[in-house]
């Protein structure tokens, strides 16, 4: 017996409390994969999201996958816009295709940067 070590049984209430968090940030890297399928509404509905409980995380180790979120969807909105109103220049397909190959890679960079709990 005295070879077993002591755990608390509240060893990790960080963890805990940051949970909801978490996975609200799973939810809007959902909604972010999703946006591609559904024309970009799904990633409005995101960023509702991180800007309505950004004050919650304020703090925790989940705040930068907010603030990352939130920066993908404006730069995100920013190019596709500008890759639509130039698509008749040619250009604006290779902007698109930028774009979203950028955006497929924020969105899995960042999740598995949560899974790892690690900051993007």
């Amino acid at each position: 017996m005295a070879d077993q070590e002591f755990i608390p049984a509240d060893s990790a209430p960080d963890i805990r409390r940051d949970e909801p968090a978490r996975n609200l940030a799973v939810v809007v890297y959902i909604l972010q994969a999703l946006s591609f399928f559904t024309g970009g509404i799904a990633a409005l509905a995101g960023v509702i999201v991180n800007y309505v409980k950004l004050g919650d995380v304020t703090g925790t180790w989940v705040e930068p996958h907010f603030r990352w979120q939130i920066r993908t969807f404006w730069i995100g909105l920013f190019w596709m816009v500008l890759g639509t109103i130039t698509t008749f220049l040619l250009i604006g397909w290779i902007i698109l295709l930028a774009v979203s190959i950028w955006l497929i890679y924020r969105v899995v960079r960042g999740a598995l940067a949560l899974n790892d709990r690690r900051a993007p």
